[in-house]
């Protein structure tokens, strides 16, 4: 398979990937912004790309228009995807990653994806967190909860990408930390960031101030918690 043939064959299941998505949820629009988010276009960029105003991509974002059809989905798949390329297809790239099976990291670390996304205030209250750094009060759109020490000792830089599931906005739930650094450490190192970090088993007397420090600069979230980790995976899966 030749550069080319590769290159369509992993945007023709990208595209296909994000059309499954929209078309399945209950809230299609929602899940358009957050594959617009994903690739980081800014409405009117996508709105003059597909020549209609700012205002009808807000509306099916937000809901207010009826939900779209399976050709304008279509028509807007494609145009985040060539605005995407146009700027070097690097998020195309990143997703590659994710469409390739990976079947040693069960054990590492395990994903899971919001059609409808949860709000960082949900998060805290539903995990009793404590809060290191706030920063805004994002959307996300899913969760993974990592072994740190596997994922140090096991995973490469490439296979790193794979943690941020189908969406950087996301909470990254570290497990098995001693103070925290390694973590954050490898989060700086990655041009991909996740929407809040979680600390598991760490409190704010616990958490080395240098965390802190880090997570401010990348203006990351950063939260602890204590709750038992199956128990956060069950409410953060049932919410």
């Amino acid at each position: 398979m030749n550069g080319i043939t590769s290159h369509n064959n992993i945007r023709y299941r990208l595209a296909e990937k994000m059309a499954g998505e929209v078309t399945l949820s209950e809230n299609p629009g929602s899940v358009l912004k957050k594959w617009r988010l994903n690739f980081k276009i800014a409405q009117n960029d996508l709105s003059a790309h597909l020549n209609m105003s700012p205002s009808v991509i807000s509306d099916y974002e937000s809901g207010r228009r009826l939900s779209p059809g399976t050709v304008i989905v279509s028509k807007i798949i494609k145009a985040l995807l060539d605005i995407d390329l146009s700027r070097g297809g690097q998020k195309i790239h990143a997703y590659e990653k994710m469409l390739q099976i990976n079947n040693g990291t069960d054990e590492i670390y395990s994903t899971y994806e919001y059609t409808t996304p949860i709000k960082l205030t949900e998060l805290i209250s539903l995990i009793n967190a404590e809060i290191i750094y706030k920063g805004i009060d994002k959307q996300l759109y899913g969760f993974t909860i990592i072994d740190s020490q596997k994922t140090i000792l096991e995973l490469s830089s490439h296979d790193f990408q794979k943690l941020y599931g189908w969406s950087t906005e996301r909470a990254m739930i570290f497990t098995k930390v001693s103070s925290g650094k390694s973590p954050m450490a490898a989060i700086r190192v990655t041009n991909l960031k996740p929407g809040v970090v979680v600390m598991h088993g760490l409190t704010k007397d616990t958490i080395d101030p240098l965390v802190k420090k880090m997570a401010e600069i990348d203006r990351i979230p950063l939260l602890t918690t204590r709750m038992e980790i199956e128990d956060i995976k069950k409410i953060l899966q049932e919410r």
